[in-house]
């Protein structure tokens, strides 16, 4: 991995039902274990705090209890300690420093967890804003429904998507909301009580091409969707971030936040953007494309069980290859995308050709499959 890491590009994740990952077997590695027990604990330590009670993160670790919904906060630690843990282990015992890359991007709470890494949030302060509201965030998910809105052949009308879920939200019997843009054809979107069936019957009465929803079960915190405001919680979040230690420093390597959809952050403007973070949908599409743009050739998905970003990247690459078996092929693909002045002359979306080509590395994979 040493080589070659100016075409390289880290990848955090963010919360999901399951989080513990392989850090129980890093955390048991001979090598790896007192370093990553460390870092751990000094996490536990610093964000228990935030919290009011002891996080205990290695006990939970060693002991493989997997986070539910009730124990967020330990989840947002975990998630965050054990990505960070992971660099650590990349550097110390492989000499591969993070900050070499030519980006970086992180997927909701792997935001946070970029901007960490790369020096511009407060290691021992950033996760206090997020822990501070994580109670309203769990009163919130207890009747919200996470699904994908998706279409087959064409891409989302969205303007439309945008039209009918308003009018579901003024009808005054729960709010929905885009929580994230996963591609062309399809969107995550979080609703609350009924509010997706509703919307999924109403949408396929306006559209003439087929639209389906796949629902996924449990609840969620309903982050980056409009359901925060009953709650205050960008606002709430604003203020506290007035006095969050960092914040004066750009990201070293530059990273491509989810929020705007390019690399905006500057040496002053992370508070402004975090703001956002909170109620905005998460631009993972306008990531993946920059990626292929940029001429990246290796993602390194960093955290505990990374789901949600290698898979955007693999559906891209099938969907690709699909497409491409049908017509010229994927050896000519090839030789276009390795000719510069060739793909100059081609529209800027011929990047996404490059999608079969770009390796995907799960950190914690690559660091068991080694021998430090």
């Amino acid at each position: 991995m040493k080589n070659g890491m100016g075409s390289t590009a880290f990848a955090f994740r963010g919360y999901n039902t399951l989080n513990l990952g392989r850090t129980p077997e890093l955390l048991e590695h001979a090598a790896y274990g007192p370093v990553l027990e460390r870092i751990l604990r000094e996490f536990s330590e610093a964000n228990s705090v935030w919290v009011g009670r002891d996080l205990k993160l290695v006990e939970r670790v060693r002991e493989r209890r997997e986070t539910t919904l009730a124990d967020y906060a330990d989840a947002i630690v975990l998630i965050v300690g054990a990505a960070l843990g992971q660099l650590k282990l990349l550097e110390q015992f492989f000499g591969v420093k993070y900050q070499s890359a030519r980006m970086a991007m992180g997927y909701s709470l792997g935001e946070v967890a970029a901007l960490i890494a790369s020096g511009t949030l407060d290691r021992e302060e950033a996760l206090r804003t997020p822990l501070a509201l994580s109670e309203d965030c769990i009163a919130l998910a207890d009747d919200v429904t996470l699904g994908v809105l998706f279409a087959r052949g064409h891409q989302l009308p969205l303007d439309e998507v945008h039209r009918q879920y308003l009018h579901i939200n003024a009808e005054g019997n729960g709010v929905m909301g885009i929580s994230a843009y996963l591609a062309p054809n399809s969107v995550l979107l979080m609703g609350q009580r009924d509010t997706l069936d509703r919307f999924n019957r109403r949408i396929n009465e306006k559209v003439t091409e087929r639209l389906y929803l796949r629902k996924n079960e449990g609840s969620w915190p309903p982050m980056h969707t409009p359901i925060t405001w009953e709650r205050n919680i960008p606002n709430r979040c604003a203020k506290m971030l007035h006095t969050a230690r960092g914040g004066f420093a750009a990201p070293s390597p530059p990273v491509f936040s989810l929020v705007t959809g390019d690399f905006s952050y500057n040496d002053y403007n992370a508070r402004e953007i975090l703001h956002r973070w909170t109620d905005q949908p998460q631009r993972l599409w306008d990531a993946v494309a920059e990626t292929l743009e940029k001429g990246i050739e290796t993602v390194v998905h960093v955290g505990p069980s990374p789901n949600i970003i290698p898979a955007t990247y693999h559906r891209l690459s099938d969907n690709v290859t699909g497409q491409l078996q049908k017509s010229i092929g994927m050896r000519a693909v090839s030789n276009i995308v390795r000719r510069p002045w060739l793909k100059s002359l081609l529209p800027a979306r011929t990047a996404l050709l490059r999608a079969p080509m770009m390796k995907q590395i799960i950190l914690e994979d690559w660091l068991l499959e080694q021998t430090p």
